[in-house]
């Protein structure tokens, strides 16, 4: 038996050295509500070098909003119809796909991202579905993979986007699904990791989009499971935090590519939770709001995105107290995931275990530890 049947967190047992502040939802939510003046502005060189990806940051801000209150408090803190004009300006009418902001060319990254946005704003129906189908559908490959956009870059992401917003308008059977999953299993490693392609270095966060995409094909059984895990595991640095890989520091996004990805394969209780929630409360700045990569570090959108949704997996922030619970596979509020009806697979762990009721409605399917 080469791994443990239970949990690796005892092998890690990284002890904090401090108490963590408590988590701060007002202040976060005005660091947000702040952003869109600031990067708007055309003095800003934070707007200026991250114009090319801002629907992705109209995402992670609009969900790490939606998943501290409620659709409808959301909605209105955001400005939803201004959000919305904004989004659809990005559409490319020509493609069918999204870009990253308004003149900019389609890719199946940010053309997720507008979806997500719009699933939360339960506007799909704003999109020409069938055209922007289309468009992903002309992005796969022979061999099942899926190029980023017109150019031809390959990367296992560009699966997980396009199955994912495939999944997101009801259209997964448009593609070539079972070439998609074979394509993403060919990419894990002997160390049990997956990276960017075939034989490439295996990374966390390329981790997260296999696994996510083969919970969305139902090919979950091409993985791996206690290597992967075990690979997962070994992530978790004395600090509590989480590195992407090996003799990297941590960083508080891999808290939500690392959980997500266990609780998928049903395999969470592998890396020791507590130590970790401190670690993601120290990233967070009390003061100006907003979740940094690491403590003491200036915070961001996309870490605070990711601090909250991994202070969410943890169980830390609970939906009693006002908060929302973050779908694993789709990166959306359950709630929203659930009214969609958006479907995946998920492994659990022996009798149950693993279960975790955020991903209750999905085909569950059992693989036990070597």
């Amino acid at each position: 038996n080469l791994y443990p049947t239970n949990t690796m967190a005892s092998f890690i047992a990284p002890t904090p050295t401090a108490t963590a502040p408590q988590f701060s939802p007002d202040v976060h939510k005005q660091y947000i509500l702040q952003l869109s003046s600031k990067l708007s502005s055309p003095t800003s060189y934070e707007g200026a070098v991250t114009s090319h990806l801002r629907m992705s940051g109209v995402y992670w801000s609009l969900a790490s909003m939606h998943l501290m209150c409620s659709s409808s408090d959301a909605n209105e803190l955001m400005n939803s119809e201004e959000i919305l004009k904004w989004v659809m300006e990005c559409w490319d009418e020509g493609s069918g796909g999204f870009g990253g902001n308004v003149g900019h060319d389609p890719h199946l990254l940010y053309t997720l991202s507008a979806l997500q946005i719009l699933a939360m704003f339960e506007k799909l129906d704003a999109v020409d579905t069938e055209k922007v189908v289309g468009y992903v559908k002309g992005l796969q490959n022979d061999d099942g993979s899926f190029s980023g956009d017109e150019h031809g870059e390959i990367d296992t992401r560009f699966s997980y986007c396009a199955l994912s917003s495939l999944s997101i308008l009801g259209a997964l059977d448009s593609v070539d699904v079972g070439k998609a999953a074979e394509f993403v299993g060919s990419c894990q490693n002997f160390d049990g990791g997956f990276g960017c392609n075939c034989g490439a270095e295996s990374h966390a966060g390329q981790i997260f989009t296999c696994v996510a995409a083969l919970s969305i094909a139902k090919r979950l059984d091409l993985v791996d499971v206690d290597l992967l895990a075990w690979w997962l595991a070994e992530r978790q640095t004395g600090g509590g935090g989480l590195n992407g890989r090996p003799e990297k520091q941590s960083d508080v996004c891999y808290s939500w590519w690392i959980l997500s990805s266990l609780e998928i394969i049903g395999r969470r209780s592998w890396v020791n939770g507590e130590s970790l929630a401190t670690f993601i409360l120290k990233c967070q700045d009390t003061d100006k709001g907003g979740i940094a990569d690491r403590p003491d570090n200036v915070a961001d959108v996309f870490h605070t995105f990711f601090g909250i949704s991994g202070l969410l997996l943890l169980g830390h922030l609970k939906e009693g107290d006002g908060y929302r619970q973050v779908d694993s596979v789709y990166a959306l509020p359950v709630d929203v995931v659930k009214k969609l009806g958006l479907k995946a697979q998920v492994i659990e762990m022996g009798e149950g275990g693993g279960e975790d009721k955020r991903l209750a409605s999905y085909e569950r399917i059992k693989k036990t530890s070597a």
